[in-house]
C-alpha cells in the first residue's frame, strides 16, 4: 500500500467535562493562544503531506464547517478539506460508517480533541509493513497509566483492549492515533463505538497491528489538561530548523536543474531529511533559482519539480516542511525577473521569511549549503553554517547531531 494521503479528524464529541468551555463550542475549535487548537493539528497533518482532510463532526457541526471553509491552514499546505455533519449522534465507528463513501482506501484517523506529536509517517510505513492488518494503532508508553484503559500486545499486534483503570503502574494506552481501511468501516454498524464495539472485536481476531511512541501526547477534555496546554503546546511547537540549500546539498548540482529527469539525489540525502524528521528539526528547503530568469525553466516547472521532490521524500518515510525559492537574478534575461532580491542568498530573506512563518528556535538552528552564499546568508540570518563537500549527507547530518549532542551535555555539566 502507498502512504494515505487523507487523514480524517473525529469533531463530534460533546466535551462535557469541560463545562461551560464548550457548551456552545465543538472541543476541537476551543483556542489554544489565539488558534483553534484543530487549527494546530491540520498545521502538522500539512507539514506532513496530508492534503486531503475529512473533518467529522455532530454538536455544533455549522462552526466546524464555517472554521473548514475559512481556515488560512487550508491554503497554506494545499489542504482540501471536507466536513461530515452526523444529523444525530452515532458514535465514532458510526460516524465513520456514515462518511465511508467520501473515505479513501486507506486512510489516517484521529482524534480532534488530542494532539499525540508522533512521526506519522513512520505510523504509515509501519502499517505498509503490516499491510493484513484492518486497523494500526499508535500507542502512547505512560509512566501512570490509570486514567486509560491500557493495551496488551503480542509481538506487534494488540490481543487486548483492557478495561483496567484507576490501577497504578506503567502501560501502553490508545494513542488515539489510527491507519485505517476503508474495507474495515464498510462492515462498522450504526451507531456504535470504536473504542468500544469494533477494536476489541478486531483485536481477537488478530488485525489490529500496533506501534509504540514516547512522544508528547496532550488530551484536552478536561479543564487542568487544558490550562496546561496553553503554555505547553506553544513551547512543544517551537523546533529547531534545519535550512537545507538544493542544488549541491540535496541533489547534484548540474546546472540549472529544472525538472525531474535531470535531478540526481546526493547520497544519503532523504536519509538524512528522515534524520532530521526524528531530530525533531523543521526542514527547509532554501534555494537561489536563477534559472528563472535566466528563461531555461519557468515557476510552474519549480514547483512541480519541487512537489515531485516533496512527494519521493515522503514516500520513504520523511517530509519537507516548507521550501523557498528566488527566481530573480540582476542579470536575467527575462524582464519580470532581471532585479536583485533579498530573497536571493547571500541576503538573508528566505530564511527569515521562513523563521517569521514558522515558530522556530532559532539558537538551536541550522543552515547547511555548499557554498560561501550559503554560510554568509546563514550569517545575516544569525544561525550556524554548515559547509557541505559532497559527501553522504546523513553522516554529515549525523556528524553535528553528534557534536551537538556532546556540546550540550557539556553545558550540563
Amino acid at each position: 500500500m502507498t502512504l494515505p494521503r487523507q487523514a480524517v479528524v473525529l469533531c463530534g464529541g460533546l466535551g462535557t467535562r469541560l463545562g461551560g468551555l464548550t457548551a456552545k463550542t465543538p472541543k476541537p475549535l476551543l483556542p489554544i493562544g489565539d488558534r483553534p487548537f484543530l487549527e494546530i493539528l491540520l498545521s502538522e497533518l500539512g507539514r506532513y503531506g496530508f492534503d486531503k482532510v475529512l473533518l467529522l463532526a455532530g454538536f455544533e457541526g455549522a462552526q466546524i464547517s464555517e472554521f473548514a471553509a475559512t481556515t488560512e491552514v487550508a491554503r497554506r499546505f494545499g489542504l482540501k478539506i471536507e466536513v461530515a455533519i452526523e444529523a444525530t449522534p452515532l458514535g465514532t465507528a458510526g460516524a465513520l460508517h456514515a462518511a465511508r463513501n467520501q473515505l479513501d482506501d486507506v486512510f489516517l484517523l484521529m482524534n480532534g480533541d488530542t494532539w499525540y506529536d508522533i512521526d506519522l509517517l513512520r505510523l504509515c510505513k509501519f502499517a505498509e509493513e503490516h499491510s493484513d492488518a484492518l486497523m494500526t494503532l499508535a500507542l502512547r508508553k505512560l509512566d501512570d497509566s490509570s486514567r486509560y484503559g491500557v493495551v496488551k500486545l503480542a509481538g506487534h499486534r494488540v490481543s487486548e483492549f483492557s478495561s483496567r483503570r484507576g490501577v497504578a503502574g506503567p502501560g501502553l494506552v490508545n494513542g488515539g492515533i489510527y491507519v485505517v481501511r476503508r474495507s474495515l468501516v464498510d462492515t462498522m454498524q450504526s451507531p456504535a463505538s470504536l473504542e468500544n464495539d469494533v477494536l476489541p472485536d478486531l483485536a481477537a481476531q488478530g488485525r489490529v497491528a500496533a506501534c509504540a511512541f514516547d512522544d508528547f501526547f496532550l488530551d484536552i477534555g478536561v479543564p487542568e489538561a487544558y490550562a496546561a496546554a496553553q503554555t505547553s503546546i506553544p513551547n512543544r511547537l517551537k523546533r529547531p530548523a534545519a535550512f537545507l540549500d538544493r542544488d549541491g546539498v540535496l541533489n547534484h548540482d548540474d546546472g540549472y536543474v529544472g525538472s525531474p529527469e535531470r535531478f540526481r539525489w546526493m547520497p544519503g540525502a532523504i536519509e538524512a531529511v528522515r534524520r532530521l524528521n526524528q531530530s525533531g528539526f523543521y526542514v527547509f528547503v532554501v534555494t537561489n533559482q536563477a534559472g528563472v530568469a535566466r528563461g531555461y525553466y519557468s515557476e510552474a516547472d519549480v514547483d512541480a519539480l519541487h512537489r515531485w521532490m516533496r512527494e519521493k521524500i515522503r514516500s520513504e518515510g520523511a517530509h519537507v516542511d516548507d521550501i523557498r525559492y528566488c527566481p530573480f537574478h540582476p542579470d536575467g534575461t527575462v524582464a519580470a525577473y532581471r532585479q536583485a532580491s533579498k530573497y536571493r542568498k547571500p541576503e538573508p530573506g528566505m530564511l527569515l521569511d521562513l523563521m517569521a512563518s514558522w515558530p522556530v528556535d532559532a539558537a538551536n538552528s541550522i543552515f547547511i549549503g555548499d557554498k560561501d552564499t550559503d554560510m554568509e546568508a546563514a550569517r545575516r540570518a544569525g544561525i550556524p553554517g554548515l559547509l557541505y563537500h559532497g559527501e553522504d549527507l546523513k553522516s554529515f547530518v549525523d556528524g553535528y547531531l553528534v557534536n551537538a549532542a556532546a556540546a550540550d551535555k557539556r553545558k550540563v555539566c
